[in-house]
């Protein structure tokens, strides 16, 4: 069979969680991919000579925060060289590929090519938890309209799919059918990665000042602190930042005591599979982040906090042996529910 798998460019916990899925796919069936940005770069290397670069679409951030006007701006900027470029790959691919169904991990190039060619369509990801399922936790009202925002553009983005695979570390109940929750998606190096308990925390976060992060930080002068996300190689006392090289970091990362990140959804779930502990300070105006900080706090794994800030930091500290404990109750072995559901359906669309 042959599919069309779409890959969108902005964050790389997308491309990480493709790559998974389409190692497995690719043993029995012809991928062509589609991505942009890093994702594309990434992808490419990966699987070279089946990855197919579009123009996708840009956040665009000031001090850490999504801004939503400059966001609109560059899209609006962008948008007729982009639909020019789009357009030369979507008769490549229709003269050259010709796919049977398509999988899209929210991205729209390959999701509006299957409507237009009256393809089968598999969503994989985790945004559709948002519109698909019942969110069992109290928004504040400073999130009300974030949380509207995200679930319109959610609910629009892929919408009327043959089947929606969600992928989510929270229970939750589905409440609209064509729907299934997987576990998360976690990528081989972090299957293999052997957890044990250093007495050092990493923190995979950049939305704040490196000066900010580490004047705070050294004031915990009891801890050791592995900082990734400046790209640089020098320690401030107790801070360490590190140049990223993926095998120290994965070694790191199984080796820490706990972990401060934004609220990435992939390095969320990654620290909860290795069972750290998890101080979460979501990017503003992003509600997905807030929704997974929500449910780490929850679901007592760790604390989300609004900002990188002093007496948060202390508390979570002070609760970490709590913390540690309860996160020995979360349990996952690998990825085989979600190579299931999209063996069985594959076969049932061959059949």
């Amino acid at each position: 069979m042959k599919i069309l798998y779409g890959v969108p460019g902005e964050g790389m916990g997308h491309a990480t969680r493709a790559k998974v899925i389409i190692q497995h796919l690719i043993r029995n069936h012809e991928i062509k991919i589609v991505s942009s940005d890093k994702a594309f770069l990434f992808l490419k290397k990966e699987f070279p000579g089946q990855t197919i670069e579009i123009k996708g679409l840009r956040f665009a951030y000031e001090d850490g925060v999504v801004s939503k006007s400059k966001t609109s701006a560059t899209i609006l900027k962008d948008a007729p060289e982009n639909l020019l470029k789009n357009l030369k790959k979507y008769k490549d691919l229709e003269l050259g590929f010709k796919p049977d169904i398509v999988i899209s991990d929210f991205e729209s190039f390959t999701y509006m090519y299957a409507k237009y060619h009256s393809l089968p369509i598999i969503s994989i990801d985790n945004m559709q938890i948002m519109n698909r399922g019942r969110i069992n936790i109290q928004i504040p009202k400073s999130e009300k309209t974030n949380y509207r925002i995200a679930k319109a553009v959610v609910k629009a983005k892929v919408p009327k799919c043959n089947l929606y695979v969600i992928s989510t570390f929270f229970d939750i109940d589905v409440k609209k059918k064509n729907s299934v929750l997987v576990p998360p998606i976690i990528r081989t190096e972090i299957l293999k990665a052997k957890p044990l308990v250093k007495n050092h925390i990493l923190i995979y976060q950049s939305s704040c000042s490196e000066e900010k992060m580490v004047k705070i930080l050294n004031n915990l002068v009891d801890e050791t602190f592995l900082l990734y996300g400046f790209n640089k190689e020098i320690t401030y006392g107790n801070v360490q930042l590190k140049k990223f090289s993926e095998a120290e970091f994965i070694n790191n990362f199984r080796s820490a005591k706990a972990v401060f990140s934004n609220g990435g959804y992939s390095f969320l779930s990654e620290a909860l599979f290795l069972h750290k502990p998890i101080c979460t300070v979501p990017i503003q105006n992003q509600f997905e982040q807030y929704l997974n900080g929500a449910y780490i706090q929850k679901l007592e794994f760790g604390k989300m906090l609004e900002d990188f800030e002093l007496d948060g930091i202390k508390s979570f500290l002070y609760d970490l042996p709590r913390f540690q404990k309860n996160i020995k109750k979360y349990t996952q072995k690998d990825n085989q529910a979600v190579f299931e559901i999209l063996d069985q359906t594959l076969n049932t669309i061959i059949q």
